[in-house]
């Protein structure tokens, strides 16, 4: 690992061990009421007791089976709807105004309604997750066709290459960071719509078991289940982060730095 690795990673612990601690200590000490928030060390015990008793899997394989099928079917059908709405101009014309309207309904407000068309099943949490996801990637890839460089496709014609070929090979390829990004939005928006779908409807899920424990003033599983989230979205970020490195090694990162600060 370089150094310029190691150092941001030092820090970040430093940063969690510091806040874990004095989250400890506020709570110990009586500023805050471990009734509301509970305190590490009982949700570290309580995160042992879930693994244990076999319920953390139970629960992780329902709400992650219905996030990966949202995210799978979500950015599939949002990479070909951005692509063809960007080459049949017509189909983005009409469209498009349309689903930018949709988009800005908040999901949680209509999650009701795709219970009652689609039942308390999975296929609710599959269409909510995957609506969530779909908007996304839509956009991004909508947006990154419609603000490639031009002279790309330019230099394409230059060589003579049919319509589908430059599709293909120059225009997805160059829009390839912009349509991972709408795909790394998409995870946590997956994760979102099936919990989302849970909390509305199921009897198993992390949304479930939070509204459950919730009910019963249960808060060290509720933080329980938020941490398990957190570390699954760390893990997926960091899985992109590979996917992305092998698919764009062409595409060289810029610096958000100044140069003047550098000399």
């Amino acid at each position: 690992m370089k150094n310029k690795e190691i150092i941001p990673l030092i820090i970040r612990l430093l940063f969690i061990t510091i806040l874990l601690s004095a989250w400890e200590l506020m709570v110990k000490s009586g500023n805050l009421k471990a009734f509301y928030i509970s305190y590490p060390t009982e949700i570290f015990k309580d995160l042992i007791d879930f693994i244990y008793s076999g319920d953390l899997w139970k629960h992780a394989s329902v709400t992650l089976y219905e996030a990966f099928v949202g995210l799978f079917f979500g950015s599939v059908i949002g990479i070909t709807a951005g692509v063809l709405f960007s080459q049949f101009k017509i189909l983005g014309k009409t469209f498009t105004p349309i689903i930018n309207a949709i988009s800005g309904i908040p999901q949680l407000a209509l999650a009701p309604v795709y219970i009652l068309w689609f039942g308390i099943g999975l296929q609710s949490k599959f269409f909510l997750a995957g609506l969530s996801v779909f908007f996304n990637v839509f956009f991004a890839t909508y947006g990154g066709i419609a603000d490639m460089e031009k002279k790309l496709i330019e230099s394409a014609n230059l060589l003579e290459s049919n319509q589908f070929r430059i599709l293909f090979k120059v225009v997805i390829p160059s829009c390839m960071p912009r349509i991972i990004s709408g795909i790394r939005a998409g995870v946590s928006s997956s994760l979102i719509g099936a919990i989302v779908g849970e909390y509305i409807g199921a009897s198993a899920g992390f949304g479930w078991m939070i509204a459950y424990a919730t009910s019963y003033f249960n808060m060290k599983r509720v933080m329980s289940c938020i941490l398990i989230l957190l570390i699954v979205g760390m893990f997926l970020n960091y899985a992109l982060d590979k996917i992305e490195k092998s698919l764009l090694k062409w595409h060289s990162k810029t610096s958000l730095t100044v140069g003047v600060l550098n000399k």
